[in-house]
C-alpha cells in the first residue's frame, strides 16, 4: 500500500532535529498541524522549544526544504507560532523516553 502524501510529509519532517536535542521535531511535539490541500500544497504550523531558540531561523526553513523534496508536493508554507507555548507534555512517548523524562 502506498503511503499517503501526508505520511511522506511526516516522514520528511521526522528528519529535522532540534540541534540541542537528539529527537526530531515531530516527536518533540513541535508540529501542531499538517494540512495537505488538493493541489498538493502543504501547510505546516509549528513551534519551537522557546522563542529564543538559537535555531529559530533554521528549523522552520529546514522543515520547508525537507517537505519540498517529497515527491508530489507542489508548495510548502511553514508558519511559526508560540501559541500554545511548547511544553514537555507535547512530546511523544518515544521522545520522553529518549530524553529521560519517563
Amino acid at each position: 500500500m502506498e503511503d499517503s502524501l501526508r505520511d511522506r510529509v511526516v516522514a520528511a519532517i521526522k528528519t529535522v532535529y532540534d540541534p540541542e536535542i537528539p529527537v526530531d521535531v515531530y516527536e518533540l511535539g513541535l508540529i501542531y498541524e499538517i494540512n495537505v490541500y488538493p493541489v498538493n500544497n502543504v501547510y505546516v504550523l509549528m513551534t519551537l522549544t522557546s522563542p529564543s531558540c538559537p535555531a529559530a531561523e533554521v528549523i522552520p526553513e529546514e522543515v520547508k526544504q525537507k517537505v519540498m523534496t517529497v515527491e508530489g508536493v507542489n508548495d510548502v508554507e511553514v508558519e511559526l507560532t508560540f501559541d500554545p507555548p511548547f511544553t514537555q507534555e507535547m512530546m511523544s512517548e518515544a521522545a520522553k523516553l529518549e530524553l529521560g523524562f519517563m
